[in-house]
């Protein structure tokens, strides 16, 4: 029978502390409430003795979200732990996370101390702990490159203090799945009295084994994972929760546990979390990445439209991904080529696909991805010069410490000037956000890259984009001193692409043939 596993999130503490990942304390809260829809048991919410704004940002946390237990990190120092106890005072479940390096390595040239110093320290430090809340974890750093007889010794004084979890981390990413499974299996063995307590996985990911490290502890026994959104955090990252969480729901015979994570909140959390730290998982991500449930190749697709098991192990809609997409590219085949004319509207024959594909093909041999103006391009000639009718006329955008917020003026040959303002997490966003408020269009940004054209300070700036406009995929290209204001032309550009595609349909959907060739 399956067991329950703790998930504990440490995406607010061990996530932010790689670089490029800081969170305000505003961020925090509002990921943390996420995370709390997402259904984790634990949130680690930061490391309070490190900054005033991580002990805001935990003691926010701490007095908002109230179902999860809420851990913040302390080293086996008192300023660390009272620093903890402060910030966790007004969280309704609360836990203090103390730890201390168990490895020789760490002992002897980070700490300096030895191994009798080391164990006094883990005895003040959980009996302190365990003043402030009955929740007390230890952590024993390094403990995969520990020696086993004293870690044993360790996690004894700990639990004899009245630590409720043990944690036995790969802080280095150093273990392969069988050492880890051995390491639990040791000290179950060694400390009998381990069996009244919570044993807890936490694993980095330097050798790509965090996920499959942490699903052999769960088979060896830990009742907990630690575990981040996206696999962020230190070095080459954590365990991501996301894969942990699907594979024991993707191989329940064979990865037997189960956990409280609602899985359809797994896309939306992972969006959330890369907007706030502006990084995004590789598109080739297990799970969350841009490409995971997309299918370029032609005998994928072709199994694709039969039945999604063909070559899906889970159905994009279980995580909240929206749907699969057949992505069209060189490896493409006609099925695939055939259902996107006909979702934009045409039905081609057998003879006009067959001339169609051989164009599609060799476009597709000059760009790498084909997108929905470049299937009309085929089909009407001179689709790239479409008409402008829409002209960014002024934009005024103030971004800082506030939210972004921006104006726009459009207007264009026979179209009367329209004006809308809008917020936006940045000023390229609240841009974008002012433009779709002003046409009425429902815009989805797909990818945006900025160049620069020329060098210098006051270099020309371009940016490329591609969006989803009312379900057609479109490119657009813009140009300025001001970036902004190329991202908003480059929209701008798309858009007049979107009403001239519109036209085109809409005169070969009323007329007594598709083709306009």
């Amino acid at each position: 029978m399956a067991r329950d596993v703790i998930i504990f999130d440490t995406t607010l503490r061990d996530g932010e502390q790689a670089p490029g990942n800081a969170m305000s304390p505003e961020g925090k809260l509002r990921l943390a409430r996420q995370l709390d829809a997402l259904g984790v048991d634990v949130i680690e919410a930061g490391f309070p003795a490190a900054s005033q704004g991580d002990l805001r940002g935990v003691q926010q946390v701490a007095e908002t979200v109230r179902r999860p237990v809420i851990a913040a990190l302390a080293r086996c120092h008192d300023r660390d732990i009272a620093a903890a106890a402060e910030a966790l005072q007004g969280a309704q479940r609360k836990r203090i996370h103390v730890f201390i390096a168990t490895s020789d390595l760490h002992l002897e040239q980070k700490l300096r101390i030895d191994r009798a110093a080391c164990i006094e320290r883990v005895r003040a430090a959980v009996r302190q702990a365990k003043g402030f809340t009955p929740d007390v974890e230890f952590s024993a750093e390094d403990a995969t490159r520990s020696d086993f007889d004293f870690l044993a010794r360790v996690v004894l004084v700990a639990i004899t203090e009245g630590a409720t979890t043990i944690n036995l981390p790969d802080t280095v990413g150093y273990t392969t799945p069988a050492e880890y499974a051995a390491l639990f299996r040791t000290i179950r063995e060694r400390v009998p009295e381990a069996a009244n307590v919570v044993l807890s996985a936490h694993c980095h990911d330097d050798l790509g084994l965090a996920v499959a490290n942490s699903l052999a502890a769960i088979e060896a026994g830990a009742g907990q994972v630690e575990c981040t959104i996206n696999g962020i955090g230190e070095r080459a990252g954590n365990a991501a929760l996301e894969e942990i969480v699907m594979a024991g729901r993707t191989r329940p015979q064979v990865v037997a546990f189960q956990c409280q994570v609602n899985p359809r909140e797994i896309v939306r959390t992972s969006r959330m979390l890369s907007l706030e730290i502006g990084v995004f998982p590789q598109p080739n991500k297990a799970i969350v990445g841009r490409n995971a449930f997309a299918h370029e190749a032609g005998i994928h697709q072709h199994g694709m439209l039969q039945n999604g098991l063909t070559y899906e192990i889970i159905a994009p809609e279980t995580v909240g991904a929206g749907g699969s997409s057949i992505v069209l590219g060189k490896h493409s085949g006609r099925h695939a080529l055939e259902r996107r004319y006909r979702e934009l509207g045409y039905e081609p024959d057998a003879t006009t696909l067959e001339q169609l594909y051989e164009a599609f093909t060799a476009l597709a041999d000059k760009k790498r991805q084909i997108l929905d103006e470049d299937l009309l391009t085929l089909l009407h000639e001179g689709f790239h010069q479409a008409p402008e009718v829409y002209n960014l006329i002024s934009l005024r955008v103030t971004c800082g410490t506030e939210t972004a917020t921006a104006e726009v003026r459009l207007a264009g040959p026979g179209f009367h000037e329209r004006s809308a303002s809008a917020t936006g997490n940045g000023p390229i966003a609240a841009a974008f956000a002012a433009v779709g408020e002003a046409l009425g269009r429902t815009i989805e940004v797909l990818d945006l890259s900025v160049q620069s054209v020329t060098p210098g300070r006051d270099s020309l700036g371009r940016v490329v984009l591609q969006v989803r406009i009312d379900g057609k995929s479109l490119s657009g290209h813009g140009a300025s001193t001001d970036i902004v204001e190329a991202g908003a032309r480059a929209l701008v550009h798309a858009l007049n692409k979107a009403d001239h595609a519109d036209g085109l349909e809409t005169m070969a959907l009323g007329s007594s043939y598709y083709w306009g060739v």
